[in-house]
């Protein structure tokens, strides 16, 4: 059973950020993640706010990068998942999915979070038969066909403009009569003549046959019943934060994120987190890879002071 000085879960921004950092302070530490390194960043199109790349990045590209930086400063990643975190004396246990255990002084959560589903009839059944969360990956497949984007802020603002460059019409279904989403992306948006918005409504309804043909909508205030035939709809209405890996509580706030001080400790001695698992103002590639940073430098004093 192998020790180590720092295990962190999760390879997106914050988790590589944090294997960056501690690999360079030669930690002995193991990062764990069973997909490829970058986590949902990796899926992002074109990123135009994170700092250095004045004509923006690929997701995938950013995330090969810090993924290539960490393993040059000698970063070791296993490919599986962390299953459990658990503190037992002065050290936590990790279990990881191919039921092996390591005691680590520290761990790092870098998990991120998943999709929030809809929860409405047909979203199970056609999900990957026309419902999707990831317009860069599906968005290829609906070359002059019309889909349906559902969420007002920023992802589903950013996913609907993308896929204008594939489907001949873009609707736009937010629950409320104007976008969450920053002024720039809303501009855009409006000017985007691919794109028509279905205001104040919910979709209640998936329907279709080997695949999706139609959602039904309801309007929020005269609650009028409309059907919109359309093959693919993309699914951003927030998220839900990977943060079940833990034995004992710790705490959370109301949405189920993860709830640090400034130092990215959590309530469980020992254990930091970094990136969108954390309860925090801001879920950007920037900000993972701040709370990513801090977190491997705040395991490194705790190393230290133990």
């Amino acid at each position: 059973m192998k020790g180590y000085d720092l295990i962190i879960a999760g390879a997106g921004p914050a988790g590589l950020t944090a294997g960056v950092y501690a690999a360079r302070a030669k930690l002995e530490v193991v990062l764990c993640e069973k997909m490829l390194p970058g986590g949902q960043a990796a899926t992002t199109d074109l990123v135009e706010n994170y700092p250095g790349f004045p004509k923006g990045i690929s997701g995938s590209e950013l995330m090969a990068r810090m993924a290539e930086q960490a393993e040059k400063f000698g970063l070791n990643v296993e490919s599986k998942s962390v299953e459990n975190i658990s503190r037992q004396g002065d050290l936590c246990l990790v279990k990881t999915e191919d039921g092996e255990e390591h005691p680590s002084k520290t761990v790092i959560v870098a998990t991120g979070a998943e999709p929030k589903n809809l929860g409405v009839p047909g979203e199970a059944e056609f999900k990957g038969r026309g419902v999707s969360y990831c317009a860069t990956c599906d968005g290829p497949l609906y070359q002059g066909k019309k889909v349906a984007v559902v969420g007002g802020g920023d992802s589903a603002v950013e996913e609907a403009l993308f896929l204008t460059r594939f489907a001949e019409k873009v609707y736009l279904i937010h629950r409320r009569d104007k976008l969450r989403a920053t002024q720039l992306l809303q501009n855009r948006t409006f000017e985007n003549k691919k794109i028509e918005f279905v205001w104040g409504s919910v979709v209640t309804e998936i329907g279709g046959g080997k695949s999706l043909e139609s959602v039904v909508t309801e309007d929020v205030k005269t609650e009028k019943i409309s059907e919109l035939g359309i093959d693919g709809l993309f699914v951003y209405i927030g998220t839900i934060p990977n943060s079940d890996l833990f034995e004992e509580d710790i705490k959370r706030d109301k949405r189920g994120f993860v709830i640090t001080d400034q130092d990215m400790a959590t309530s469980i001695e020992g254990v930091f987190a970094a990136g969108d698992v954390r309860s925090k103002l801001l879920y950007q590639i920037a900000t993972a890879v701040g709370d990513g940073a801090t977190a491997a430098f705040a395991a490194e004093k705790f190393i230290e002071q133990g």
